[in-house]
């Protein structure tokens, strides 16, 4: 009998973070496609296959769902940029890849971040996160804060969308040109004045 017990608490168990899970993605995926102000419950909830009762109480409120969502987000997008130090080419092979996957979700974030507070909220830690990344992978010379400032600019996803969007170019054309762009920065052994 508690064999049968655990199984099925499990088994609930499994269930409740699988909708958990559909509900943050739905979120995740809704905010790659309409600014979060146009994002409504009843539309999480239809992505999600599920009501809004349940999106409610599992998260407590849109503001909740949105905290989980960018919490979750953030924590996916370290793992899929995690580089070894000193290790460019795949810093620069990832990186890519991670703005071919969210490259557009990340600049509807930035378009929203001057008048809503959640989209601002995720585009700080975003940009902490990309400058930190940096700091991380280019060390040690990102010691001097004009080279981080510089690596941070040659990777950032605004420099994906002036060549990729922009200038229509090709994935692998992107990450020749940021690695041109990295490579004359890390050139420079000479301290950059302001």
């Amino acid at each position: 009998m508690k064999t049968t017990r655990k199984y099925t608490m499990g088994a609930r168990a499994a269930t409740v973070e699988a909708t958990r899970r559909r509900i943050i993605d739905a979120l995740v995926s809704l905010s790659g496609e309409r600014p979060f102000a146009e994002i409504t419950l009843e539309t999480v909830a239809e992505r999600a296959g599920t009501t809004v009762q349940t999106v409610l109480r599992r998260f407590g409120s849109k503001d909740g769902l949105l905290a989980e969502a960018i919490e979750a987000a953030m924590v996916e997008i370290e793992e899929e940029r995690r580089t070894s130090p000193g290790d460019v080419a795949t810093a620069l092979r990832l990186v890519v890849d991670h703005y071919e996957t969210r490259g557009r979700t990340a600049l509807l974030m930035l378009a929203q971040e001057g008048h809503d507070d959640v989209a601002r909220k995720a585009t700080d830690r975003g940009k902490a996160m990309h400058r930190a990344w940096v700091r991380d992978v280019f060390a040690p010379a990102t010691d001097d804060e004009a080279v981080l400032d510089l690596l941070v600019v040659a990777t950032d996803v605004y420099t994906w969308k002036l060549l990729r969007i922009d200038r229509g170019h090709s994935r692998s054309t992107v990450e020749r040109r940021m690695r041109q762009l990295v490579d004359v920065v890390l050139a420079s052994t000479s301290p950059i004045t302001a």
